[in-house]
């Protein structure tokens, strides 16, 4: 018996071709971004773990400067190396542009020291992966970078300063560290720049006892900890929570197209399945075939699913390494490895979302009365009813949300409100076009237009779940635009007024005072500022302390956001300062209250106002500079002189001098222009995977309404053959497919707009502030807004017009004649 019924319900998609393409499409591009997204965030997990490896060989601790930015003395080096520590390589790191404007950093080792570590740990290398037998001018570059480059083995690099570097050694990622980064030796990054010292020293495993007599023997200004990947997790989790509800969202969106799928195909064969249940085919039978057609969709659209996913985060994971570079200077391999884990979560989603997306179709299918079945409209004159269940449930959904918001906010509180406003606004959808299409239509006069109107409200049994789709991923694009642009915005004034001066200098502490008085001293220098920064250790993490003088310049340049009253006076008397919002945020805290910091510092320094800050993943206070911690910043702390130039002074004249006069090197010296620059091109990079994320999930939700239309209009060629008969032209029959999608797809995007405004609202004031610490104004982008309804709703034109200009090429007769 099954195999008859199989026969029968299986034919259905050798006439619906194209249901085929809309089912597997669905279920498979929500599973591949899921995938992609899980495949990135594991990829760049087991990036931090597996720490420094150059050549195959484990550093598991480092060397660095507490100071960002800041060099370890060649001196200090030698020191460990008479001390008996052979095992440390040091390391190099320089940022520079191609000529073609790609931002890439060199990383180069000391190759004398490498081959002193391979000497003493023979077994840590393999033998045929001895670098640099090329030439000390090779880099060597993971092939999965070259390939994003377009790069080639051997090609010589140029570079904006019209220096070339090369040839270039593809390798793949299995075989050497370098990840986003150039390898190569030292002596190449020595003879692009002015460098002394070392940016990192690597060291491979010591003991206890070993780490504690070289802690004892280092300069208070370097430390020794795990290799970088030790402080990744907490820094990076909130960028990689991100990641991970976009790609939840588009594998719901997604599903949501499965689910429409699924119910036009079973809409379809609803009056086969009438007359085989009236013919003595039981449900039971009926069930065990549906379900294993079911089980094949499913299997295929885990397979695809996963194939594509690992495919597209192999094209995102260059983006997001160099993002995460940027950001956090993480080095993430290039080279992705499929793991099962991620097979076995995409397939417990993809069952949860198919016994969703298919439970209720076929429960409808096989309990509905064989009679009704049989009557091709049965199912339109139910889907009010199911509309209404579903308005019923979205409110309940509001509700809920309303209840999520007065409770205490945090990072999954936002997250929760997102999801709740999404699904609820998407489920609301269909009731209310349904709703308003019959209201129109019983009111306007035009006999053709209430039919139009009519039979849009009946489209949306199979459109319905489409359009919901739809809304979502538009919403979810408004939600996003809005968030980055207030974001860009807010960031870019930030940096404008906290950059308040033309020249910022790191020197060492030794030479400050006479450097800030030489600048004093130079014609076209307004006035010169010193600043000193220190870091303490608390039981909530690393609190950077800053101090600020009492000038005009230094005050203007604060972004505040709640003072005391006469806040400048109190900051620069007795114990009082100021605290970044992100600090504010952690402790609580508000002007006029006090805080209990570890020593030097004490108890009962009264908060004078909070100040925002944008640019620093730790917590931040400010102290006046005739504070009496100020010899404890100046013995263990670090400084930074910054000079004001005239109007038309030029910069780089000064810089040059500077240079020379106090052997500056080329990281010690920047301005205010390039560090601007520079940050907007890190923040437009860090953005561009979510923007890649939305961009796909919009992707999907049109093509999803396309085939569902597509697959709809070719389901109704015995109506549109019987409207030929009766003298509606092509014409006007493509202007009815075309205008009644165009008719829901505006419905839709003006629907979408104040949701996708929302949840702007949420991520701004909610996700951002408890994962960053940071709060901002939203700022409102029409014209972005209009450009991505209005092409959305274009293609969605486009989509309507096709299948019924398809359908109006052919004769009446063979359409009529087809539908039978």
């Amino acid at each position: 018996m099954s195999v008859p019924v199989a026969k029968a319900l299986f034919g259905h998609y050798r006439r619906h071709p194209f249901q085929v393409l809309l089912v597997w499409l669905g279920l498979t591009l929500g599973v591949a971004l899921l995938v992609g997204v899980m495949s990135i965030n594991q990829h760049a997990q087991d990036s931090y773990q597996k720490g420094a490896n150059l050549f195959t060989n484990p550093f598991p601790y480092v060397l660095h400067h507490r100071e960002r930015g800041a060099r370890i003395d060649e001196s200090t080096y030698i020191s460990m190396r008479r001390s008996g520590y052979n095992q440390c390589v040091p390391i190099d790191l320089f940022r520079t542009r191609t000529a073609d404007g790609r931002d890439i950093q060199l990383m180069g080792v000391d190759t004398v020291a490498m081959f002193a570590f391979n000497a003493a740990n023979p077994t840590s290398q393999y033998q045929e992966e001895r670098p640099f037998v090329d030439g000390y001018g090779t880099q060597w570059v993971s092939a999965e970078l070259a390939n994003h480059f377009g790069w080639r083995e051997g090609q010589m690099l140029s570079l904006e300063g019209g220096q070339q570097i090369g040839p270039l050694k593809l390798l793949d990622g299995s075989r050497i560290g370098a990840g986003t980064r150039l390898f190569g030796d030292m002596s190449v990054i020595r003879g692009l720049s002015d460098h002394d010292g070392f940016a990192l020293v690597y060291c491979g495993e010591m003991s206890k006892e070993d780490r504690e007599t070289l802690r004892s023997i280092l300069p208070s200004t370097v430390t020794l900890s795990r290799t970088e990947t030790a402080q990744l997790g907490p820094l990076t989790r909130a960028f990689h929570l991100n990641l991970f509800a976009m790609g939840m969202l588009a594998f719901v969106v997604g599903l949501f197209i499965f689910y429409q799928a699924i119910s036009l195909s079973m809409a379809q064969r609803q009056p086969l399945v009438g007359i085989m249940r009236e013919l003595g085919v039981g449900r039971k039978s009926l069930a065990v075939v549906v379900s294993i057609e079911m089980l094949i969709w499913l299997l295929l659209g885990l397979v695809g699913g996963n194939v594509t996913g690992l495919l597209l985060a192999q094209k995102l994971m260059p983006t997001v390494a160099t993002t995460l570079s940027d950001l956090y200077g993480a080095n993430v391999d290039l080279t992705l490895q499929w793991q099962w884990e991620w097979g076995l979560y995409s397939f417990l989603l993809g069952v949860c979302g198919f016994v969703l997306a298919s439970g209720w179709p076929l429960y409808r299918l096989l309990t509905t009365p064989p009679a009704r079945l049989s009557k091709r409209m049965s199912l339109v004159r139910f889907s009010g009813r199911e509309f209404s269940w579903q308005a019923l449930v979205a409110s309940i959904f509001l509700v809920v949300a309303v209840l999520v918001y007065i409770a205490p906010q945090s990072q999954t509180q936002g997250f929760t409100l997102i999801a709740l406003i999404l699904i609820g606004g998407g489920l609301l959808l269909p009731f209310m076009m349904w709703k308003a299409f019959l209201l129109v239509s019983d009111r306007v006069k035009s006999a053709r237009m209430r039919w139009f109107l009519s039979d849009a409200s009946a489209s949306l049994t199979y459109r319905g779940i489409a359009a919901m789709a739809f809304m979502m991923a538009i919403a979810t694009n408004i939600g996003m635009e809005t968030m980055v642009g207030s974001f860009r915005t807010t960031t870019e004034g930030w940096l404008q007024q906290r950059l308040a001066a033309d020249i910022y200098i790191q020197p060492d502490k030794e030479i400050a005072a006479d450097l800030s008085s030489w600048l004093e001293e130079q014609e076209g220098v307004q006035q010169s500022l010193v600043q000193w920064r220190n870091d303490i250790e608390t039981a909530q993490g690393t609190i950077e302390v800053y101090t600020i003088g009492t000038s005009r310049e230094e005050r203007e340049a604060l972004a505040l956001k709640v003072t005391m009253p006469d806040y400048w006076s109190y900051l620069h008397r007795d114990n009082n300062m100021l605290i970044s919002e992100s600090l504010a945020l952690k402790f609580d805290l508000q002007p006029g209250e006090t805080i209990n910091l570890p020593e030097p510092f004490g108890a009962s320094w009264k908060v004078a106002g909070v100040y925002f800050d944008y640019g620093n993943p730790y917590s931040q206070v400010m102290i006046s500079n005739r504070s009496d911690l100020i010899p404890w910043m100046q013995e263990q702390g670090r400084v930074g002189v910054a000079a004001l130039l005239e109007e038309g002074m030029n910069d780089e004249q000064l810089v040059s001098r500077l240079r020379d006069q106090f052997g500056l090197q080329e990281t010690q010296v920047s301005n205010q222009a390039d560090i601007l620059d520079r940050a907007m091109r890190i923040f437009d990079r860090t953005f561009l995977v979510t923007d890649t994320l939305c961009t796909l999930t919009l992707i999907i939700a049109i093509c999803g309404l396309f085939f569902s239309t597509l697959a709809t209009e070719l389901s109704r060629q015995r109506q549109y053959a019987l409207l030929r008969y009766m003298g509606i032209s092509g014409r006007e029959l493509a202007f009815l497919g075309g205008g009644q999608l165009m008719m829901i797809g505006l419905f839709s995007a003006l629907f979408a707009l104040p949701l996708g405004l929302m949840i702007a609202e949420v991520l701004i004031n909610i996700v951002l502030k408890y994962s960053f610490g940071w709060t901002m104004s939203v700022s409102y982008f029409p014209m972005s807004y209009l450009i991505t309804l209005g092409g959305s709703l274009l293609t969605l034109l486009l989509a309507g017009c096709w299948p019924v200009w398809r359908l109006i090429k052919r004769s009446a007769v063979l359409s009529l004649r087809d539908a039978q």
